[in-house]
């Protein structure tokens, strides 16, 4: 063996054995078998040329070689333990998994993210399934679209889902009134669901407004609609909270101030055994904390 190249398995296994003095205890941290232990220990001792260890009835005490060798080693190795930790916290990413209804109002707050924490870098998947587990998803995080209110340690509640009709600003002067107000009645009304059922219930809580689904389109998702509504296919309902970035961009219009809160929400959620890092506390702070949450 090159003397340029000592042997580091066998360093590590001195340093274990070193602490415990015990080859048990040892292999019980190194997730090795007490024979590999001693196999490391005389590789080691080969290497150096001269003994690390005392076998006693009672235990193993280090030789005078070994006394003196410890310190600097462990130090050593300290050290690369250090940099290495330092170098998974200056380069950690958090994998995040978000459904693809909440893009619109994720993307945006994960630019505000960017801007205010650069060292936090996250990995983006995203999905139509509005559900996580982590037993078996190799997520750090993840948004959850839930119609029924998660329990408080299922997941922090981001935004309830709030609903009103958007519609593309340039629609807003073909729209004729009918009894005085806005008819949306000649628009295709374009739907997130089949069975049409924001559209019903915002109607329903707003008897005021009439209005007769004579077109209707549907699509597999409510972003897909809201993008079908700002390149002008028609008029949408929309959670305000995920317009909120179109609404400022004048990309769409809420014809009527009416809202209907549906019950459903959007929650973060994180493993049982989430990493112990502070780029991903802060990023959990940064969530539930400072993200322009909506109602």
């Amino acid at each position: 063996m090159s003397k340029r190249t000592p042997p580091f398995n066998a360093l590590h296994a001195f340093v274990v054995t070193a602490r415990h003095l015990n080859l048990t205890l040892a292999a019980d941290e190194l997730c090795v078998t007490q024979g590999a232990v001693s196999r490391q220990i005389a590789t080691l001792e080969a290497y150096l040329g001269f003994s690390l260890f005392q076998r006693h009835a009672r235990g193993l005490v280090l030789t005078p070689q070994g006394q003196h060798y410890l310190p600097e080693v462990k130090t050593a190795f300290d050290l690369l333990l250090s940099v290495t930790q330092k170098a998974c916290r200056e380069n950690a990413v958090i994998r995040l998994k978000a459904p693809t209804c909440a893009m619109r109002w994720l993307v945006p707050q994960l630019m505000k993210l960017e801007t205010e924490h650069p060292e936090i870098h996250v990995s983006l998947t995203t999905t139509t399934a509005h559900a996580v587990d982590f037993k078996t998803e190799n997520f750090d995080a993840a948004i959850v679209f839930a119609e029924q209110p998660l329990p408080e340690n299922q997941g922090y509640k981001l935004f309830g889902e709030v609903i009103s009709p958007v519609i593309a600003p340039h629609l807003i002067e073909q729209m004729g009134k009918k009894d005085g107000e806005l008819d949306l009645s000649p628009f295709t009304f374009l739907h997130p669901t089949q069975d049409q059922r924001d559209w019903k219930l915002w109607l329903t809580s707003n008897t005021n407004h009439a209005f007769t689904m004579r077109k209707n389109q549907h699509f597999d998702t409510m972003d897909l609609a809201i993008s079908a509504a700002i390149q002008g296919f028609g008029v949408a309902m929309a959670d305000i909270s995920l317009i909120e970035e179109d609404s400022r961009m004048k990309r769409l219009v809420r014809p009527f101030a009416e809202s209907v809160k549906t019950g459903a929400a959007y929650y973060l959620c994180t493993p049982q055994n989430p990493p112990q890092l502070t780029q991903y506390r802060t990023f959990l702070s940064w969530f539930c904390h400072d993200a322009n949450a909506g109602p």
